[in-house]
């Protein structure tokens, strides 16, 4: 049965006022919406209690697992206005998919593609005030699963809540579309064979951070993650997929291996790229081919993707061996391909892959 969610008969809301101010100055996941989806799941009752409350915090027991053994994932995806003041969603569906791929490798209960959905469409009708008008803005959704059992043995919790929680944002990175410096780690791997690197859990990136120290101490916007085995192939940032575009018209990126995240804007540029005629290549890319390809002119541009940032042109990668820089970044098509991207999303284009969902 589809689950049915529970709205208070009444509901509270910020004033126009505070939320134009939010609007006005947004940054990244700083403010929050007035209200949260929370559904509950138990072994025996699987998933009940469907529920739309005032956002605001948990009460979580100190024994609960996820405190303990970080069985958790999450997931982002974004609600857009258009013009017209209708509000969309991007692709949600792919989003719930590898939710559900998630949750199988973090030994959660997979939440139905269409409960997910269903549940980002709910608290986006609520809290529909809070999607912005601005250029690049939009509403951020933060879908979550954690395990919520009050229990310190090892094994998969029979007690997990899912929750939703919605934020307002502007661009990713304070510098808008600048092309970025990335840092390649050589001391540390982002996921191994075998390993979580395909699900979508706080592990992986807290497996970043000190990395991502790392890389900001170097003057470096992100870091750039090798293979667990043999430190040679590239995998992605550590937030984001890669691409590179050479000089013979192909879109190259790394294929996926199961140490690295499907992202749902890597496919979407998959689709764009080859619409604008680069030949699409998901393939293994070693370290010594990206250098020796921006060196020759051989890869004409290269660029990181995601939910959050979109597309963001890069201009250099820097090691312990020194700076290969891009020249001419940011590239043509990559900025292109970014624009296709963001004229779908905002309905500034046509839609001819069926991407949108129209929720208001």
């Amino acid at each position: 049965m589809p689950l049915s969610f529970a709205v208070p008969t009444e509901l509270s809301y910020s004033s126009d006022a505070d939320i134009a101010a939010v609007h006005a100055a947004p940054g990244f996941g700083t403010y929050f919406t007035d209200h949260m989806v929370v559904v509950d799941w138990t072994r025996d009752q699987s998933w009940h209690d469907a529920r739309v409350q005032p956002y605001g915090p948990f009460l979580v027991d100190p024994a609960s697992a996820v405190l303990h053994y970080a069985q958790e994932i999450f997931e982002g995806l974004k609600a857009y206005r258009h013009a017209d003041g209708s509000v969309w969603l991007f692709r949600p569906e792919k989003n719930a998919e590898r939710f559900a791929r998630s949750a199988r490798r973090l030994a959660l209960p997979e939440l139905p593609v269409d409960d997910f959905v269903a549940s980002i469409e709910t608290l986006v009708r609520i809290d529909e005030r809070w999607v912005p008008t601005g250029a690049e803005q939009s509403l951020y959704l933060r879908p979550f699963m954690i395990a919520n059992e009050n229990f310190l043995g090892v094994r998969p919790a029979e007690k997990v809540l899912y929750s939703l929680i919605a934020s307002p944002v502007g661009s990713y990175f304070k510098g808008g579309v600048t092309p970025v410096d990335i840092w390649i780690s050589t001391d540390y791997t982002r996921a191994a064979p075998g390993g979580t690197g395909a699900a979508k859990c706080g592990g992986n990136y807290a497996a970043s951070l000190l990395p991502q120290q790392q890389a900001y101490e170097q003057g470096c916007s992100q870091v750039l993650f090798l293979d667990g085995r043999e430190q040679k192939w590239i995998e992605e940032l550590g937030g984001m997929n890669m691409f590179v575009v050479t000089r013979e018209g192909r879109l190259v990126t790394p294929e996926l291996t199961g140490s690295i995240l499907e992202g749902v804007t890597r496919d979407s540029i998959l689709e764009v790229g080859s619409e604008l005629g680069l030949q699409p290549e998901e393939r293994r890319l070693s370290l010594a081919e990206l250098t020796e390809g921006v060196q020759s002119g051989g890869i004409t541009e290269v660029f990181a993707c995601g939910t959050a940032a979109v597309l963001t042109p890069i201009n250099s990668f820097r090691s312990t061996s020194g700076e290969l820089r891009v020249p001419g970044a940011p590239g043509h098509y990559t900025m292109e391909i970014r624009q296709q991207l963001l004229d779908i999303q905002s309905g500034r284009r046509e839609d001819t892959h069926g991407w949108m969902r129209r929720v208001l």
